[in-house]
């Protein structure tokens, strides 16, 4: 039945959700664009053709090509972000900083072109991040440091500053997508061979956890 204004509320759904569904499908394949040419040079009319929609139609969702840009900065952000609020104090900090690591490594993995924009990015000086890194970023980084310091303060960690910490994981993890390239010309493999993959793991929250949770405490599983 028809709403009041006479709109079926199921065509409405199924606009939103068609809606929805292109405003992802543009982001993975701006992604892909601006990954391979950096935003001066990719142009509007390769992201639309990839995404399978009309340049007018693209534009009716981002209106520029910065627009654009930035909500493919702000959703790998999002995605980092996602891992980083589920950090609970309550919970063991050897299984959530191991589970952490884990999820940061995994997108590292399933991600490498948005970790590899991302730092292009800030490397120029993060302008189109600004707002998110001194907003959301800031309030979570702080959330999660005084979270640390929790564990520290509890003889559940030893004394390390929290955000140096978090610095390191977010280092040592996005290094097997941001230089992928040197990894495999050096190894010959890349975190995409599971073998690899689950060496990287495991080294990685062996050396990161080990350096600051006390002896004694829970092993590593291999």
């Amino acid at each position: 039945m028809a709403d009041e204004i006479g709109q079926d509320p199921q065509m409405s759904s199924r606009k939103t959700r068609a809606g929805e569904a292109n405003v992802q499908r543009i982001l993975d394949s701006a992604l892909t664009v601006f990954a391979a040419y950096g935003l001066r040079g990719a142009r509007i009319d390769q992201i639309a053709e990839a995404a399978g929609l009309s340049k007018p139609n693209l534009l009716y969702y981002f209106r520029t090509k910065e627009e654009l840009y930035t909500a493919v900065l702000a959703r790998t952000l999002d995605m980092w972000l996602e891992p980083l609020r589920e950090l609970d104090g309550t919970s063991d900090p050897r299984a959530a900083l191991s589970a952490y690591i884990g999820r940061k490594l995994e997108y590292s993995r399933t991600h490498p072109s948005a970790s590899r924009l991302f730092a292009l990015e800030v490397l120029q000086g993060a302008t189109h991040l600004n707002a998110d890194l001194t907003g959301t970023l800031l309030e979570i980084v702080e959330a999660k440091s005084r979270i640390i310091e929790s564990w520290i303060a509890d003889g559940k960690m030893r004394s390390v500053d929290p955000k140096h910490f978090i610095f390191a994981i977010w280092a040592t993890t996005q290094h097997y997508a941001d230089f992928s390239a040197q990894i495999e010309a050096l190894t010959g493999n890349t975190i995409a061979d599971n073998d690899f993959y689950k060496t990287a793991h495991k080294t990685l929250t062996s050396i990161l956890l080990d350096g600051v949770l006390p002896r004694g405490s829970e092993g590593l599983e291999d």
